[in-house]
């Protein structure tokens, strides 16, 4: 071969790399819906088997310390893809068919991030940031977008619903809804349906950089399962729901290889919230954990969390770092080469944790856990080691069973009068009060708590916060 055959060859082989390189990462975000810390093979479930999510352990990282931003529908989203706390963009609760409020237009959502690097973006699955027109995916960030604009229990086939409290269920495509009315026949169907389009967005854009939510309406009352796999756990209708979640898994990476970018792909798995405990035979488990959905207490905001990129995380590794999903947006910046938003956020770029970095350590402070219309009702030390739990009132079963057949038990109240600190390391299932024995660590939690009284305030003290600012709200005429 020539001589200046070769050095053409040679060159043009480093251009080849270098284009490899400079690749941007795939991400895909899996998204379910009130499932518990325990309901994962890995994380102790029983009664099913998870063989999918068992791989993406096995093939990635098992998180053992990941939470959700707050234990409820819309606030949780609103964190995961603002990468602030929910109260800082003015989302509180879950935002019901009556709300003429959702994600403000100024807010910088993942999607619009990743989009202004060149991404592909699509989601399917539940939204609830807000039904009206301004607020649907598509005006942040989505190329395309389809399925539930709220909970699936906001129904009129729910069986608690009074009658007229929920008009109808819609399903929407790009912003516009297809179909007025979801019907039981058809709630059926969602998982299989989001799963399909999860699988068909990736083989149409497989030749260029995406991003893809996957945001399951399941395992959220009113259960609901295809006839793929009704009947096939020993765990009735909630484990058959989390069985055909695990196959939806399983279709989405079965997709990313045969689209040939399994290598070029983070893929995430985490739940929104811990299970709704009421619900009994309906719900999940939070395992080890305090209290459930609807709290503060680990069972609560601790979800189960797996991700795997081959190549760039290890496979086969546990972290017990305790991180939050406002991480995620800062980190993807990170490897995309994106802006991060102009609007201040939360989260902060977790990658070293995540890509298990010797010597790596979480660069906050602490996080602070609000609930209800901004209750600042928990703070946690940045390492994770310490969390203390203010005072405030809260749901509990008492130690009672849940209810059955979709029907929920009754909660109640309970109130704790002083603050509580608990050792996450020893104690996970905060049982045992160590305030008296570390006054130290209390004052130390006391004063960052006020840090976040100042900055995003706290209704239990009647303090109002100088950053947090106002949803998107449109009149209620329109």
């Amino acid at each position: 071969m020539p001589r200046i055959l070769r050095s053409v060859l040679f060159l043009a082989s480093i251009a080849v790399a270098g284009l490899a390189a400079e690749r941007l990462p795939n991400i895909v975000v899996i998204f379910t819906d009130d499932q518990g810390y325990g309901d994962v093979g890995v994380f102790g479930a029983k009664g099913y088997s998870t063989p999918h999510l068992d791989g993406l352990a096995r093939d990635g990282v098992k998180f053992t310390n990941f939470h959700s931003a707050q234990a409820v529908c819309s606030a949780s989203r609103a964190g995961l893809l603002t990468g602030c706390y929910p109260n800082r963009v003015g989302i509180h609760g879950a935002l019901g068919p009556n709300a003429n409020h959702g994600i403000h237009a100024d807010e910088t959502t993942m999607a619009e991030l990743l989009k202004a690097r060149g991404y592909a973006t699509g989601m399917a699955g539940k939204w609830h940031l807000g039904h009206r027109e301004p607020f649907l995916p598509n005006r942040n960030g989505f190329d395309e977008s389809f399925g539930l604009p709220y909970s699936n229990d906001m129904w009129p086939f729910h069986p608690e619903a009074k009658a007229g409290t929920y008009p109808s269920l819609p399903l929407y495509e790009n912003g516009r809804v297809i179909d007025p009315e979801i019907t039981p026949e058809k709630m059926r169907n969602l998982t299989t349906w989001y799963t399909e389009r999860a699988v068909s967005f990736i083989e149409r854009n497989k030749e260029r950089p995406f991003f893809f939510y996957l945001a399951h309406s399941m395992p959220h009352v009113p259960l609901a399962v295809s006839d793929k796999f009704k009947g096939k756990s020993a765990n009735g209708l909630y484990g058959d729901v989390i069985m055909e979640i695990d196959w939806s898994v399983g279709e989405v990476l079965k997709a990313l290889a045969q689209a040939g970018v399994e290598r070029d792909t983070l893929v995430i798995f985490t739940s929104d919230n811990g299970p709704w405990l009421s619900y009994g035979t309906h719900a999940g488990s939070a395992g080890p954990l305090r209290e459930g959905k609807g709290t503060s207490w680990e069972g609560g905001t601790r979800v189960p969390c797996l991700m795997r990129w081959p190549g760039r995380l290890p496979a086969g590794a546990v972290s017990d770092d305790y991180l939050m999903t406002i991480d995620l947006l800062p980190t993807f910046a990170g490897l995309a080469g994106a802006k991060l938003p102009s609007l201040p956020i939360d989260g902060r770029d977790v990658w070293p944790l995540l890509s298990r970095r010797p010597g790596a350590k979480n660069p906050h402070e602490g996080y602070g856990i609000w609930y209800a219309q901004n209750e600042l009702q928990a703070v946690v030390s940045g390492d994770g080691r310490w969390k203390l739990i203010l005072p405030h009132t809260y749901r509990t079963l008492a130690g009672r069973p849940g209810g059955r057949d979709g029907i929920p038990a009754k909660y109640e109240n309970q109130k704790n009068a002083v603050p509580l600190l608990f050792d996450l390391q020893a104690d996970r299932g905060e049982t045992t009060d160590l305030a008296a024995k570390h006054p130290e660590v209390v004052t130390r939690l006391l004063a960052f708590a006020e840090t976040c009284r100042a900055d995003l305030g706290d209704s239990l003290t009647q303090r109002t916060g100088q950053g947090a600012r106002q949803p998107g709200r449109i009149s209620a005429a329109k």
